[in-house]
């Protein structure tokens, strides 16, 4: 079992910066591949970045490249995203995710995942 807890989420004027943690619990936490997901009001959940088990390997959608980076520290059992340039379409609730498999950009490749942090960008 794993639970995952957000934090970082906050209110920011649209060119600014935030940080999101996602802090993990369990023994294997170096194991899985970790997903950054958001889903705004109305609107269906979207990937937004990922990363594999060991940090090798990194993955993130169109709407954010160049602008938002994930990272992941396993001693820290934490992965983070890092959200720079901030725009009001970037307003959503941010999830982090676990996945047992390889890492990938659809939800149901993941098996956990946390409750979510709110992000809200004003113009």
């Amino acid at each position: 079992q794993v639970q995952l807890v957000e934090s970082g989420g906050g209110l920011v004027q649209a060119g600014g910066s935030l940080r999101l943690s996602c802090a993990a619990s369990g023994r294997t936490f170096s194991r899985f591949a970790m997903g950054w997901f958001r889903q705004a009001p109305g609107k269906e959940r979207e990937f937004v970045a990922a990363i594999s088990w060991n940090g090798g390997s990194t993955s993130s959608a169109d709407s954010v490249k160049g602008r938002f980076t994930i990272s992941k520290d396993n001693a820290k059992n934490t992965v983070y995203l890092q959200m720079n340039s901030l725009k009001p379409e970037d307003t959503a609730v941010y999830y982090c995710a676990a996945s047992f498999a390889v890492m990938a950009t659809i939800t149901s490749a993941y098996d956990y995942w946390g409750r979510g942090t709110q992000v809200t960008v004003s113009s």
